[in-house]
Formats: C-alpha cells, sequence, structure tokens
C-alpha cells in the first residue's frame, strides 16, 4: 500500500504522535488505476511494496519481490528506510536473495514507537527501480506496562473526606475547575465546595497541581480571606441606593478563571452576596422580605509564577447589572423573573486575533455577555456608569424572549481553536447537581453571533447544539450526573485539547443519602471533527498509551450511548457488535470500517473519532477502545468496548 498517496505528510506525522502500535499499518483504500500501490515498472521490471512481518521494538523483516521481463541482469536488491517521505531520502539496506525473484532485510537499531517509510529497490547495470512506499511502527511494551489509576470515584468510601486527609483528594471535592499550564504543571483552580464543606474556614479558592492530568496534588487555597473592596464597593451601591450598610455581609466564592497573560497569570474570580437586597438579611427562608438576593462581583487577581501562590488582588472588574432601578421587589420565592439583568458570576478570559482582551460572564438571568479589557490593567476599556450595555453585549440566551430573565444556562467557557478560525463558546444548561449538559457554539468574533451545529442563531436565543456532555450511565457503574461547567484548555507543548469538569454520583449510590455531594474532577480529550467541532470523549484522560489501533481489535461487543437530550435523565447504553466481516449489528446497523491514518471509525452512518482509553467502570480497570462523534441532530455519540 502507499497512504502517501491519499495523505498529506503532516497527517502521517499527526498518526506518529497518536498511535504506538507494532502492526503494519494498511490503507483503507484499494489501489485505482494509476495508484502507487501498483508495483513500479522500469521498463520491463516490476518492483512490489515491501511486506513488514516480525515487527519489534528497534527493528522489522522487510520482503518483497520482483518481476523481469527482459535481459536486464539484477546485481542487487535492497531496501529505502526513512522517518520522512519518500523513503529514498533515507539509508538503503542490502537484501538478501531468496530465489524466485524474492528479497529479504533485517533492519535493526530502529527508534523505539517510531514511524517509518520504507520501499523495494532492484538495481541493473545501469539503472534503479524502486517500488511503491509502506509505513509501519516500532513497537512498545508502553501498553502491556501501563498501571491504571486506582482512586475511587466514591470517595466517600475511602475515609479521605476529611481536611486532614486533603494530601489524598487527587481529583475529589473539584466544582467547576479551570486548568492552566505552568512550568512542568497543570494547575487546576476551583469553586469553594467540598464533600461535608471541610474546606470551611481554610481560605478560598481550592488548587492542585499534576504533571500528566491524571495524579493530582492538593495544594491548598489560592485567596486567604476576603478582599476588602468587596465589602466596600457593596456598601457604596447600596449607601447610592438609600440602604443601609451589611456589616457581615455573607459572601460565596465560585468559579474562577486563570489565564496567562504575557509573563504574568491572571485570576478571575466571581463573588456572590447572598443577603437580601431590602433588609440585609442573610439569605434564608426565614429572612425572606420580598426583595431579591443581592449583586454578585468579579474580582481580579495577578501573580508572576503559579508555583509560588503569590496572588496580588487588583480589584473590582465588574458587578452585576441592573436595568430595574430600585425595583428590587420579589413577589414570593417562586418568583424567578430576576432583578439582575447581567449575573456577574462564571467568567471566562479570551485574547481574540486582533488582541483585544475579553472578560465573557453570566449565569441564568438574561444570557451571557462578553465585556472588553484594558490589555494593560486587565479591568474594563470603559467605564461602568448604570447601563446594562456598559457592563457587555450579549452573546448567547436560552429564549429570543426578553421577559424570560431566569434562563438555564451559565458557566461561558471560550477558546480559539487557529486550526478552524472559530472562537467556540461552551455554554451549561440547565441545574448543575443531576441535569446539568455542556452545549457548544461558534463564531468569528469574540462579540458573536454564534450558531450552532444546525446553524441556528444561540446570540438570538436558538437551542444550542450539539450536546458535548450529558448525564450517563456505562453499565456496571451508577454512571455521572451534574456534567458541566467546564475548561477547556490546550497544551501548550503537545498541542492537544481537553476538557475538564466535574461529575457528581446519582443520589443514593451505594445507599448514600448524600452521594449527590460527591464532586469527583473529569478530565476528557477533545477531537476535532472534520468540519471543525469539538467532541468529548466518553471516558476519562487516563495516560493511556497511545498506541495504534488494529481492525482484530475492533471485532467485537460495545456499549454505545447516544446523549440525546433528557433534562434530569441519565442516557444508558445500548449494544452494538461489530463482526469480523465488517458488518455492525444491534443499536447502530450497517457496516464497519476503520482508517488508521486519520483514526475514524466508520460505523452506520456515523463518522467516529476512536481512541484507546480506559474502561473506568471494570473492576479492575483496564485499557479498552472507546469512540466519539456528533450525529446528525447534533447529539454526542459515545462508545466503548466490553471487555
Amino acid at each position: 500500500m502507499n497512504a502517501l498517496s491519499s495523505y498529506s505528510l503532516s497527517s502521517l506525522f499527526l498518526l506518529a504522535v497518536a498511535c504506538t502500535s507494532p502492526e503494519k499499518i494498511m490503507d483503507p483504500l484499494p489501489p485505482a488505476a494509476g495508484d502507487p500501490d501498483l508495483p513500479a515498472s522500469g521498463d520491463k521490471i516490476t518492483v512490489s511494496a515491501p511486506v513488514v512481518s516480525s515487527i519489534a521494538r528497534d527493528g522489522a523483516l522487510l520482503t518483497a519481490s520482483f518481476t523481469n521481463a527482459g535481459d536486464e541482469a539484477v546485481i542487487s536488491r535492497g531496501f529505502y528506510y526513512s522517518l520522512v517521505d519518500p523513503p529514498t531520502a533515507g539509508v538503503l539496506v542490502a537484501a538478501d536473495d531468496e530465489g524466485a525473484n524474492r528479497f529479504s532485510a533485517t533492519l535493526d537499531g530502529l527508534q523505539e514507537n517510531t514511524l517509518y517509510f520504507v520501499a523495494a529497490s532492484v538495481t541493473t547495470g545501469t539503472r534503479s527501480v524502486t517500488g511503491p512506499a509502506d509505513l509501519f511502527r516500532t513497537t512498545s511494551n508502553a501498553l502491556a506496562t501501563y498501571v491504571p489509576p486506582t482512586y475511587s470515584d466514591d470517595y466517600s468510601r475511602d475515609g479521605i473526606t476529611s481536611w486532614n486527609n486533603r494530601s489524598r483528594w487527587n481529583l475529589a471535592n473539584v466544582h467547576d475547575p479551570t486548568v492552566e499550564k505552568c512550568g512542568e504543571y497543570y494547575y487546576m483552580y476551583t469553586t469553594d465546595a467540598s464533600y461535608g464543606n471541610v474546606h470551611e474556614g481554610r481560605g478560598h479558592f481550592p488548587y492542585r497541581r499534576s504533571r500528566d492530568l491524571v495524579n493530582w496534588e492538593f495544594l491548598g487555597m489560592a485567596m486567604d480571606g476576603a478582599p476588602a473592596w468587596v465589602k466596600d464597593s457593596l456598601n457604596n451601591i447600596r449607601q447610592r441606593l438609600g440602604l443601609a450598610a451589611i456589616n457581615n455581609p455573607v459572601l460565596l466564592y465560585w468559579a474562577p478563571v486563570v489565564r496567562r497573560v504575557g509573563d504574568k497569570y491572571r485570576m478571575y474570580y466571581s463573588i456572590p452576596v447572598d443577603n437580601y437586597i431590602g433588609n440585609g438579611l442573610p439569605n434564608t427562608t426565614a429572612n425572606f422580605d420580598n426583595t431579591w438576593t443581592e449583586r454578585a462581583f468579579i474580582g481580579l487577581m495577578e501573580t508572576d509564577d503559579l508555583a509560588t501562590n503569590a496572588w496580588v488582588d487588583k480589584g473590582m472588574v465588574v458587578y452585576s447589572a441592573t436595568d430595574r432601578g430600585r425595583d428590587w421587589s420579589r413577589s414570593s420565592l417562586s418568583n424567578w423573573s430576576a432583578y439582575f439583568k447581567w449575573n456577574a458570576i462564571d467568567p471566562s478570559f479570551i485574547i481574540d486575533r486582533e488582541g483585544k482582551h475579553w472578560l465573557v460572564y453570566g449565569s441564568w438571568h438574561s444570557g451571557i455577555v462578553a465585556l472588553e479589557l484594558d490589555p494593560a490593567t486587565g479591568l474594563p476599556a470603559r467605564p461602568l456608569v448604570n447601563d446594562p450595555a456598559d457592563f457587555g453585549t450579549r452573546v448567547a440566551r436560552r429564549t429570543n424572549s426578553d421577559s424570560n430573565r431566569w434562563q438555564a444556562q451559565e458557566a461561558p467557557e471560550i477558546v480559539y481553536n487557529p486550526e478552524t478560525g472559530y472562537y467556540y463558546l461552551f455554554l451549561a444548561y440547565d441545574e448543575l447537581s443531576v441535569a446539568y449538559n455542556t452545549r457548544v457554539c461558534r463564531a468569528t468574533s469574540v462579540e458573536g453571533p454564534y450558531y450552532g451545529y444546525n446553524g441556528a442563531d444561540v446570540t438570538a436565543g436558538a437551542t444550542c447544539l450539539p450536546i458535548l456532555t450529558h448525564p450517563y450511565r456505562f453499565n456496571d457503574h451508577s454512571g455521572w450526573v451534574g456534567i458541566s461547567h467546564c475548561c477547556v484548555f490546550r497544551d501548550p507543548d503537545d498541542g492537544r485539547w481537553y476538557y475538564a469538569s466535574q461529575g457528581r454520583l446519582p443520589e443514593n449510590t451505594g445507599g448514600n443519602a448524600y452521594s449527590n455531594a460527591i464532586m469527583m474532577g473529569h478530565v476528557r480529550e477533545i477531537l476535532w471533527t472534520e468540519d471543525g467541532w469539538p467532541v468529548v470523549m466518553p471516558e476519562r484522560y487516563a495516560g493511556v498509551p497511545r498506541e495504534s489501533i488494529t481492525e482484530g481489535e475492533l471485532v467485537g461487543t460495545w456499549e454505545n450511548i447516544i446523549l440525546s437530550y433528557s433534562a434530569g435523565q441519565q442516557r444508558t447504553a445500548s449494544t452494538v457488535v461489530l463482526a469480523a466481516d465488517k458488518s455492525a449489528s444491534g443499536a447502530i446497523t450497517g457496516t464497519w470500517a476503520y482508517d488508521p491514518v486519520t483514526g475514524i471509525l466508520s460505523l452506520g452512518t456515523y463518522r467516529l473519532h476512536l481512541r484507546r482509553g480506559l474502561d473506568w467502570e471494570a473492576d479492575p480497570r483496564v485499557p479498552t477502545l472507546v469512540y466519539a462523534g456528533i450525529d446528525s441532530r447534533g447529539y454526542s455519540v459515545w462508545g466503548k468496548k466490553r471487555n
């Protein structure tokens, strides 16, 4: 075969990064007329493509043949091999004559887990004739020696829930994560949340670090106590409105975002005030005075190095804006018409292609807004007055009605993919404890308009598709709910994309009435469809070696989940069987084919990214195969091979 005729060299080296198997890579396309897979002809001499066998970590056996219909004498035979295409740019190794115009050679001293291009060649007294190229990868023993993570999904059973056991938390007690790399470590910062609230009184914004995105070291809190400006700003606003000061406001600490900006790191964080506007008392049913709760604030901290945890607070960035003046009355606790138009929580940050800095924020209320910032200070580029327009431009909402001010949409996360040329706005839909699900839309500018998978205008209130995560359950496990409020990040060293969020266990898991308060951090790999949409892989990232996949491994029984929308209901697995004759039966029917160069599994009408992953539901956990894609309706398609 000659995959070089069908795929670019860059595609092949993407494969080299992603795959690590001893198996020969097979061409999914049959040779056509004029295809270089056909034997090369030098007038009356033709040379076949090499057959690669006995592939090892440092070598392989190559075999080829030639035909000679003329009277030229073949005086030598050999094989070219190279790390680049064409193989003739590399080394020529002499071959042994096996008779009947067959010849072979053993390559040795090769690099482990490396893609090589090879071609056979024969030489007469006057010329050389080289056959079509092939390629193979040397082996690695990484998969055989791989050890899966062993920490429990239900950490309430591990006896590690107390603050004194925080060194064993790993990804326990993760909510609303943000991840940024600094040096050799990824750093993760989260909302103040823990099982049993054991973090309370110990600072704010828990953080941890990891070298491999699998094993995380809990480090403590990023903020010691509330910045003085929060209470001061709150009471200055209240004074202007003729309201009494709140001496001891109830403050919450939610959803930070950390980004590298030049030679500094900036953290935007949200602090809502959980007191009633009218009487200033804490938000309890007993204290309800027919007013809404107070506004939220977004602040900014900076540091030169995440490793030091030495943050300098830069003050307020923005606060919740309203267009209702002094009409903060609320008829009852079941009234959700919202006093504030923009809710100043859930910040995300991006620098656009033109170098402008943006804060994208919002939750429920009237939608998501983008606020331009001053690059030098990280604060608003223009003064905040009283008009909600000063506080940002709306970029997304869940309804096209301005009268609906309580929209189940929040947690914007915005990234730019230079390979596609789009800005991607990830959104959380529905309430966070169970129904949370992740959507994405895209635009050509930060301010939109943003369009979904079906071309609908999400900025104008259309339903956002595709659905990337949703409550789900594979077999042999309770499954997960509340999977959203994501961060999306790209490794600056290898360019791979990742999705991180919390996942919660369903209520009464293992007989625990409080199991829905189990918040486990989930990190998943993101791949991209051929038309430029992100796909989140179904199993959590576990550092499984990226060895290449052979067609024979695909034969067997799979669990398949379609993430169609059902508020608060887990999507469950159905069975798909892939047969050796390339037929598919069960929940997906038709035929299947695998392209090892692109890593795409064609299954029925679906085109799915196939990767090695970890079967987190198995006991003990073992590597398996997983796939993910998006169907024509904008629903993610998830699958894993059953072990």
